[in-house]
């Protein structure tokens, strides 16, 4: 702050430093005397304006600093969020073209745990890039008896590819005879009516023959086929995700 006393003398003093008095006068002399008295003044004013410009954050210093500091370092100070899982989820109502009266509804909540279920042969002791936890569960009225039978299986397998995903499931509760501890087949297309779509291994795939005899094959992990049955109404979600990498290369290195 400049006072009326400063005034007087012809000096004041801004950021610590002291301007004009009698070095300021004795600048204004001539030969080598006013020469130094000039030369004291100017580096006076440099330096204030140089640490104006850095408290303010508009210097050099500060903008050589801010641009230096991401060429240094080159690299974010934090790790970057790994990619979401493989999921599935959602519930729907089908639209089975060859029985039109009967509501058939499923829900899913699956999702991609990979490298999660070791087996016993040693190529397989990690588990599979597929592995997968999570519910299937489904129920079926009939229009021809009025029952509806319903059940529930537990996912063993996960893969997805853009907005379509195929999975698995071992029913662990049925009310039909002789289901549980058998692997479903199911698949999903992102959507609801119109664009969604759902599929299961049973009605229209899936057949095989023993003797001449047609039956049911085995079904194994993410086997099923392509989500052929249109939605009535609800909807699925596929969020795809890549195959995750194989803990046995990272062992070798």
């Amino acid at each position: 702050m400049i006072t009326e006393r400063d005034r007087r003398k012809g000096e004041f003093t801004m950021w610590g430093v002291k301007l004009g008095g009698k070095e300021h006068e004795a600048g204004k002399g001539r030969g080598r005397g006013g020469a130094a008295g000039r030369r004291r003044v100017v580096a006076a004013a440099l330096a204030v304006a140089a640490t104006c410009a850095a408290v303010s954050g508009l210097g050099p210093a500060a903008s050589a600093s801010d641009s230096a500091a991401p060429a240094e370092h080159g690299k974010p100070t934090t790790r970057p969020a790994e990619a979401a899982p493989a999921r599935v989820t959602g519930e729907a109502r089908l639209d089975f073209a060859y029985v039109p009266r009967d509501v058939i509804r499923f829900k899913v909540d699956a999702r991609s745990v990979p490298w999660s279920h070791p087996r016993a042969d040693p190529d397989l002791k990690h588990g599979l890039p597929t592995d997968a936890r999570g519910t299937v569960s489904w129920s079926h009225w009939r229009a021809d008896n009025h029952e509806t039978m319903r059940a529930e299986a537990a996912v063993d397998c996960l893969v997805t590819g853009g907005d379509t995903a195929t999975f698995t499931a071992i029913v662990t509760k049925s009310d039909v005879p002789g289901e549980v501890g058998k692997r479903y087949g199911f698949s999903a297309r992102t959507g609801g009516p119109g664009k969604g779509r759902f599929g299961f291994h049973w009605a229209v795939s899936n057949v095989d023959e023993v003797n001449g005899a047609p039956t049911a094959a085995r079904v194994g992990t993410c086997m099923a086929p392509a989500p052929f049955v249109p939605l009535k109404s609800g909807g699925f979600t596929v969020r795809h995700a890549e195959l995750a990498p194989s803990p046995a290369a990272k062992e070798r290195g």
